[in-house]
């Protein structure tokens, strides 16, 4: 009777601090945590949506922006290695916030480049309303100027810098980002109440998929405002966001994201190294419970605690080793290293090849990705988690989940192969008349001294692109005062209509196949919902594959691996891919900058070729833990029962004496 009116009391006693102090409550932490790690996600996954503008602002190769992408893992993982040591000694929310405000600074520093550096120039041959002469066909002028203007030690500097901040950025964001979450599940975890902890700890795992969903919807949103939206006066911008040389405002999006990062971290500083546990109403058992967990979380940590730094180095070898030994542990990971490095180039460069292949705007390939892709994703895991939970299924029926789903995976992705759009006809590229003597250079534009570097495309009126009204020998231009904008060229003379000089309209003359873009989004959303309806019954076989007392230790090892494997190659690979089809590159001091052209098939068949790739090396890995699982049940299985007749007959005799006995 007084030990129920004691745990009453403290149950009443804790409620009040609850209400009086919400920092001393497990709920609110859950809030503050959810908005921080959206926040951190919404910082993060912002980069890939705008990877494509960012090249094209800096003049960056795909393959350099792939490593930028990934660059933030390299700090991640120099110290996740570290965090099953210190989760123990530290106090756990103000590391968090520590974390959150570092990953803020590397958000303002990553839209620092935008302030240092001048506007935006789309190159030194931009036929416009206040200065239409510039791009056209000038047979009178004898020489042109062809020094190459960005190549002053100046511009080099400037470009090194903004490389160099991007970069370091990107590693500070990895840094600052390390103990948020592990930190913050692991705070969750102690003081949650066992019946709501696993709610709480699934709240904070819907928000990792929710999170780069948001980041691809700002992307969209941000990427409509022109880049210089701050420098230059809304009636002084001649581009449209459909013009090829288009860039948005990618700076913004990492300011408020940034933003939000900084005031999602003040809370955390006022949290406690450790706070009551939480009680639910009703449950006596519960409080029991809790007090023997509370008492084994503390000998664990107190058995990590006597473990020095050395001695704790010195350990995670020998568990790394013993794990890896570990056939179905080893080829999970394996089949996990495979989807996972998919999954870091799709987010990366997913957006760039809508553009390309369907002649979209960034904005509208952000809203596809945000708003059909991710979420398909996250439909997949939660249906995968459901149809578990469901059948209560077996270690080999997961395996058997998992090979099925990524059957079906490989089966709708293969088709994808062969939907998208060839290249458009771009005279002296891939499109060539009898008269044509060299790369851009046509009898009919002979005379006309246009510069090599011009990238102003026009379409003609025969269905030809031409790389700027120059090369066309387009001698007119008609524009609109009123609105500011370039209507066509006329008098052109590479562009022949019924026996006379031709007209152009600006911008590219695209893919003309948009009606594929449907097809391709339905089956790749199909793919990547039964590709990640593997995921939860892929850990599951993880934690019940290992010994008990290496799970935390193989969960680490697993990330670990991941991010080595997966994340931090994986878009340096599909960005080199990338490099590998392009067709017209813009120089910059006699380099290579970004890609103006690429071979839209070759482009869809290496950027699609290394997904199915992936998901093959996906299904033989899941196939080959299904069939070592199915061979270790029929061996437990027989171990199991009589291996011999006459050792069944024995049994079945002694089964029938004890029987006559009992009578």
């Amino acid at each position: 009777m007084a030990a129920t009116v004691t745990e009453s009391s403290s149950e009443d006693q804790s409620r009040r601090i609850f209400c009086k102090n919400p920092f001393l409550n497990i709920k609110f932490f859950v809030l503050c945590h959810g908005f921080l790690q959206l926040s951190q996600l919404l910082l993060s996954g912002y980069l890939k949506s705008s990877i494509s503008t960012i090249e094209k602002r800096f003049g960056l190769s795909s393959q350099t922006s792939g490593l930028l992408a990934s660059f933030n893992e390299v700090g991640n993982t120099l110290l996740i290695v570290f965090v099953s040591y210190f989760g123990s000694r530290v106090n756990r929310p103000r590391f968090i916030g520590c974390g959150a405000i570092l990953v803020s600074i590397a958000g303002f520093l990553m839209s620092l480049p935008h302030f240092i550096t001048g506007l935006y120039e789309y190159d030194q041959s931009i036929a416009s309303v206040f200065s239409n002469s510039t791009d056209l066909c000038q047979p009178a002028i004898s020489t042109r100027n062809l020094s190459d203007t960005d190549c002053t030690p100046h511009a080099v500097k400037e470009n090194r810098e903004v490389l160099l901040i991007l970069f370091i950025g990107q590693a500070l964001l990895g840094i600052g980002g390390v103990p948020i979450q592990p930190f913050g599940i692991s705070y969750i975890d102690d003081f949650a109440s066992e019946r709501n902890s696993p709610l709480y700890l699934g709240i904070l795992f819907a928000l990792t998929i929710i999170g780069p969903g948001v980041a691809f919807m700002l992307g969209s949103a941000i990427l409509c405002f022109y880049v210089d939206i701050d420098k230059v006066p809304p009636e002084e911008i001649q581009l449209t966001n459909k013009d090829p040389r288009w860039v948005g405002a990618w700076w913004l999006g990492f300011l408020v994201a940034a933003t939000l990062v900084a005031l999602s971290a003040i809370p955390y500083f006022f949290f406690p190294k450790e706070m009551p546990k939480e009680v639910v109403k009703g449950s006596k058992s519960e409080v029991k419970t809790s007090k023997d967990l509370l008492n084994q979380l503390k000998s664990k940590s107190e058995i990590l605690q006597n473990l020095s730094l050395t001695q704790f180095i010195k350990i995670f070898p020998v568990v790394l080793l013993r794990n890896l030994r570990h056939p179905v542990y080893l080829l999970v990971v394996l089949a996990q290293v495979n989807l996972s490095a998919m999954v870091a180039g799709l987010a990366t460069f997913m957006g760039k090849f809508l553009e390309r292949q369907f002649s979209l705007t960034a904005s509208f390939a952000n809203m596809i990705i945000g708003s059909v892709n991710i979420p398909g994703a996250m439909v997949g895991v939660v249906a995968g988690g459901a149809i578990m939970k469901k059948f209560q299924m077996t270690l080999k029926q997961c395996g058997g989940m998992c090979v099925i789903g990524m059957l079906l995976c490989v089966i709708f992705a293969f088709p994808l192969l062969f939907l998208g759009c060839p290249t458009q006809k771009v005279a002296g590229l891939n499109y060539r008349r009898s008269s044509d003597v060299g790369q851009h250079s046509f009898e009919c534009n002979s005379k006309c001294n246009c510069l090599d570097k011009a990238y102003n495309p026009i379409c003609g009126a025969d269905g030809i692109e031409y790389i700027s009204p120059c090369f066309a020998g387009c001698e007119v231009v008609n524009s609109d005062v009123v609105e500011n904008k370039v209507l066509n060229y006329t008098h052109c003379r590479c562009i022949s209509a019924n026996g006379t000089e031709g007209s152009a309209s600006p911008g590219t003359c695209g893919t003309n196949c948009f009606y594929l873009l449907l097809p391709f989004v339905v089956l790749s959303c199909l793919a990547g919902i039964l590709a990640s309806t593997s995921h939860t019954p892929s850990f599951m076989l993880i934690l019940r594959s290992v010994q008990p007392e290496d799970k935390s230790f193989a969960i680490g090892i697993q990330f670990l691996l991941l991010r080595i494997l997966a994340w931090m190659p994986g878009p340096v690979l599909y960005g080199s891919a990338i490099d590998t089809t392009c067709i017209l590159w813009e120089k910059k001091c006699k380099k290579n900058a970004a890609c103006r052209y690429y071979d839209n098939d070759l482009f869809r068949q290496r950027f699609l070729g290394l997904q199915f790739f992936f998901e093959v090396g996906a299904f033989l890995c899941f196939v080959a833990v299904f069939i070592i699982l199915r061979r270790q049940e029929r061996e437990t299985r027989n171990a199991a029962e009589p291996k011999t007749i006459p050792e069944k007959e024995k049994l079945a005799e002694k089964s029938s004496k004890n029987l006559d006995s009992k009578v």
